[in-house]
C-alpha cells in the first residue's frame, strides 16, 4: 500500500512540475517573446498600422472608414452596424457581413441598385461599375477599394474640389497598393490614406 501511495504521490508531483513548466514557457515566454518580435521588427503593424494627420491619429489602415459627399471617394458598402463600418466597443455593434448567398434575392436586388447608384453618382455606365463598389466585405470594416473603383471616382472628386483630375489620378496611383510579395490579393487603394491626401489639394 505504501508503495502504491508513493508511485501516486511521485506521478503527480512530476505532473505538477510539468504543468509549471509548461506554463512558463507557453503562458509567459512565448507570449512575451511575441511581443517583443511585433515591437521591435513590425512595431507599426503591431500598434494597429495607425494613421495620422497634423500630428494626430484619424484612423487605422487596418479598418474601414464611412466616407460620403462628392468631394471624398468612397469606401465599399459595409453592413456592420446599423450605419456601416462600426468596428464594435462602446456599445456599437461590431463587424459582419449580410451572409446572405449569391443568388440570394435580397443580395440580387442590393446589388442592382448600389450599381445604379454608383454609376449615378459618378456618371458612368452601369457596366463599368467595378464588383468592390456594390458588394460588401465578409468583415464590413474593408479598408481598401480596387484601383478600378478608384479611377471611375476620379472626376467626381476633382470636380467637388475644383482641381485637375489629373492632379487626383495621380494620387490615386500613389496609393495603389500591389499584390502582397508580389502574388497575394490583388492592388488595393487604402481609402482613408487617399482621402487625406485629397483632403490636401483643396
Amino acid at each position: 500500500m505504501t508503495i502504491v501511495r508513493t508511485g501516486w504521490i511521485r506521478q503527480h508531483v512530476a505532473a505538477l512540475r510539468i504543468l509549471v513548466v509548461l506554463t512558463v514557457i507557453l503562458g509567459l515566454g512565448y507570449p512575451v517573446a511575441t511581443w517583443a518580435v511585433g515591437q521591435v521588427l513590425f512595431r507599426n503593424h503591431a500598434q494597429g498600422s495607425p494613421v495620422e494627420s497634423d500630428g494626430r491619429v484619424v484612423g487605422s489602415r487596418l479598418i474601414g472608414q464611412n466616407f460620403t459627399g462628392a468631394a471624398w471617394f468612397h469606401p465599399r458598402a459595409s453592413l456592420a452596424g446599423a450605419k456601416g463600418y462600426a468596428a464594435g466597443g462602446d456599445g456599437a455593434d461590431g463587424s459582419g457581413g449580410s451572409n446572405l448567398g449569391p443568388s440570394n434575392p435580397e443580395l440580387v436586388k442590393a446589388i442592382r441598385a448600389r450599381r445604379a447608384a454608383v454609376a449615378r453618382e459618378n456618371g458612368v455606365a452601369p457596366t463599368q461599375v467595378p464588383p468592390d463598389a456594390v458588394t460588401a466585405s465578409a468583415s464590413g470594416l474593408d479598408p481598401d477599394i480596387s484601383p478600378e473603383y478608384a479611377a471611375i471616382q476620379v472626376n467626381r472628386v476633382a470636380k467637388a474640389r475644383n482641381v485637375p483630375a489629373a492632379d487626383v489620378r495621380r494620387l490615386v496611383e500613389r496609393y495603389t497598393y500591389g499584390r502582397q510579395l508580389g502574388v497575394l490579393g490583388d492592388p488595393h487603394v487604402n481609402v482613408l490614406e487617399l482621402n487625406l491626401a485629397v483632403a490636401k489639394l483643396g
